[in-house]
């Protein structure tokens, strides 16, 4: 029998084995390292097959798909191998999206700074309006453990390019891009321009029927827009107060 394979028991790891639970798909989580005591109570409470302090050849031979932490890089050995097998290497972002019904709505942050920030004050700005929203993602608690244990109208989820990395059809409906600054390069072959191009999947699946919200002055993002010009619609903003819409 093949399982989807979680690799890594943070949060985000934890969060998606209870939405393949939820969903009735055979999964096991595999950490390298040890599992807070939260995470290990909670994956024995709901009867999820897990191991840490190391990865068991089998489980990385009987895999469907495999769902990986952010913090393990697309360069390890291990993912590598996957890719080479034709194995589908996601993130929990993009796995939670899948189960998202038509009515919720994602509003998608990223950016160099200032995320956290910006994710708090639109989450409490949409509570103060009377909407269904909550904070998760990076910020938190994880997208896949909503959508597994409560649900809720509108999620503002804080992305990190490390999660957006690991998107395919994952599909905002509003996407703002704070800026994009030299961060993590290690992880982009120390090119800037690999990295920014992280930073901007954010983007890759928005309809007409959505928004982009980005800053003005950013150089790459108004480049990258200049040089394919979106069908989607844009919004930006500006610290000399010249912010437009398209």
């Amino acid at each position: 029998m093949s399982y989807l394979l979680i690799l890594g028991g943070g949060e985000s790891g934890v969060g998606a084995a209870l939405l393949a639970k939820k969903m009735n798909i055979p999964c096991r989580l595999s950490d390298s390292g040890t599992l807070k005591e939260v995470h290990r109570a909670e994956l024995t409470r709901h009867s999820i097959a897990f191991e840490e302090g190391g990865h068991s050849t089998s489980w990385l031979t009987e895999v469907t798909e495999v769902i990986k932490s952010p913090g393990i890089p697309d360069s390890a050995p291990m993912i590598v191998e996957f890719r080479k097998r034709g194995i589908s290497v996601i993130s929990e972002i993009e796995f939670a999206a899948r189960y998202l019904s038509p009515e919720n709505k994602i509003i998608a942050i990223t950016g160099s700074n200032g995320k956290t920030t910006t994710t708090t004050w639109l989450t409490h700005v949409l509570q103060k309006a009377g909407k269904d929203a909550i904070a998760c993602g990076n910020i938190g608690v994880s997208l896949a453990r909503l959508v597994a244990e409560a649900p809720h109208e509108y999620y503002v989820a804080e992305l990190s390019s490390f999660q957006l990395d690991g998107t395919v059809n994952f599909h905002p409906h509003i996407a703002v891009v704070l800026n994009i600054t030299p961060d993590h390069l290690d992880r982009y072959e120390y090119k800037f321009e690999f990295y920014a191009q992280s930073k901007m999947r954010i983007t890759r699946n928005l309809s007409e029927q959505d928004y982009f919200i980005y800053w003005q002055e950013d150089t790459f993002i108004t480049q990258t827009l200049q040089a394919m010009p979106p069908s989607y619609a844009t919004l930006s903003f500006s610290l000399e107060g010249k912010g437009n819409a398209t």
